[in-house]
């Protein structure tokens, strides 16, 4: 399970054609900007779907949900990164690979690890805030 990268061999300063995968290491970053972006896919359907749209074809990220994923994750995270992906947790565990030197990976935890409500009730904001920080610590590359 995963993130991976393609690499070209090198050996002594002489790059091959010969190209390789290898698993990108995981791992956690806290930021409640980015909590709150998980709080929102948790409870918008259409921005999730748009993060996690899909090439019918391929099965990849298309061209929209990276610019999506790149604009939200620089607007709700406070940062600048060149290029952003938000996968599923099940596309982490297919072990992703990614497509550009440049792309940062987020995992969106599954809808269902949100927070139980309470009976005749939904989580509170908060409630969904403080789990998706804990998800964020927990899932590798969690967003």
């Amino acid at each position: 399970m995963g993130i991976r990268k393609k690499v070209k061999f090198r050996a002594a300063g002489a790059t091959f054609d010969t190209v390789s995968e290898v698993t990108v290491p995981s791992f956690s970053y806290n930021n409640p900007g980015l909590a709150d972006l998980i709080v929102k896919a948790w409870t918008d359907d259409p921005f999730r779907d748009a993060l996690l749209e899909r090439n019918p074809g391929t099965g990849r990220p298309t061209a929209n949900a990276v610019k999506k994923a790149t604009e939200q994750v620089n607007s709700f995270g406070k940062l600048t990164l060149k290029r952003a992906v938000v996968i599923s947790e099940a596309e982490h565990d297919g072990n992703y690979t990614m497509e550009d030197d440049d792309e940062v990976v987020f995992v969106l935890p599954n809808k269902g690890r949100q927070p139980a409500p309470p009976p005749s009730s939904a989580p509170t904001p908060a409630e969904l805030l403080e789990t998706a920080k804990l998800l964020m610590s927990c899932t590798p590359n969690g967003i």
